[in-house]
């Protein structure tokens, strides 16, 4: 990062704007422009700090170990690693080792819970659904929105999964609600590979902003293209379901596919977001506050 912003600066551009332009103080680009001027090189020096408490053989030997078995904690890691070398470390030390190897700590599976209702619909509906063709789903719109914070692996932080032989009850745990987050994108996808993708800068996603934001612009496009056998699908969180929205589907003739409640596991979006997630966390620099996070995203 230090090269390209001083090649940037000799290129002509003013440090206000490489300072805008990676999302840092203007005085810490104007400290780094000065010491290159004065000592012809940009690279950090070294600090005075604390020596690390592991060396690279040891570093290398922590990464695997936890790629070993996903489901070990950072403090297992770090009892692993004192019972093989005898040398104390700490939990974050063993957490900043991974982080440095693309690992990042693993939280349990959080999981929807199901009442006997919740299973009663979902049973129906595929039931309802099951001799559909590949014909009729190919005209469903499927859609949905999810928050991303500015978390570590920058991914999702309610994941919605068939718990199966992969995930021991043990590693599940039950959450109602969705946490706080930064920021929220809202997709949609058909089979045949169309998708739309749309990031709310600011705010929440209110009845009126999804109208204008998603269904004027986006699926009303879709609605054309498709025709008279176009499907929407649409969950229910609380902007699909007002009554500006329910007019503005019956006014532009869009038929809505009726949705069971919490079964984010049959939308297919949910692997756009997380790819999203990914990408997102894959970049060289990942994002450091909601700016960012929105570049991030929309790119």
């Amino acid at each position: 990062m230090h090269g390209k912003i001083i090649g940037k600066i000799e290129k002509g551009r003013k440090i206000t704007d490489v300072a805008r332009e990676f999302d840092i103080a203007h005085s810490v680009v104007s400290r780094l422009w000065k010491s290159f001027k004065t000592t012809g090189i940009c690279s950090r020096r070294h600090g005075g700090g604390r020596v690390r408490s592991t060396t690279p053989a040891e570093d290398r030997y922590i990464v695997p170990s936890a790629k070993r078995n996903r489901h070990t904690t950072a403090q297992q890691v770090a009892n692993q690693f004192i019972a093989a070398s005898g040398k104390q470390i700490s939990r974050k030390t063993v957490a900043r080792r991974l982080r440095g190897g693309g690992l990042y700590a693993r939280r349990p599976v959080v999981c929807v819970p199901l009442t006997r209702q919740h299973r009663t619909a979902r049973l129906q509906w595929c039931r309802e659904h099951h001799n559909w063709t590949e014909q009729n789903w190919a005209c469903v719109l499927f859609s949905d929105e999810s928050r991303f914070s500015l978390s570590s692996d920058c991914r999702r932080q309610l994941i919605w999964r068939e718990i199966g032989t992969a995930y021991r009850s043990e590693n599940i745990q039950e959450k109602d609600r969705y946490p706080t987050c930064s920021t929220m994108v809202w997709a949609s996808i058909m089979i045949n590979g169309r998708t739309r993708l749309h990031v709310v800068a600011n705010g929440t996603m209110t009845g009126q902003r999804y109208i204008d934001e998603v269904l004027i612009p986006h699926v009303r496009l879709f609605r054309g293209g498709v025709g008279d056998k176009f499907v929407f699908m649409v969950d229910n969180a609380t902007c699909d379901r007002t009554h500006a929205v329910q007019d503005c589907l019956d006014s532009e003739g869009i038929r809505r596919l009726v949705w069971p409640a919490r079964s984010p596991d049959l939308n297919p979006v949910e692997n756009v977001w997380d790819a999203l997630g990914r990408q997102v966390a894959r970049r060289n620099y990942p994002p450091t506050n909601k700016n960012t996070l929105i570049r991030a995203l929309t790119e």
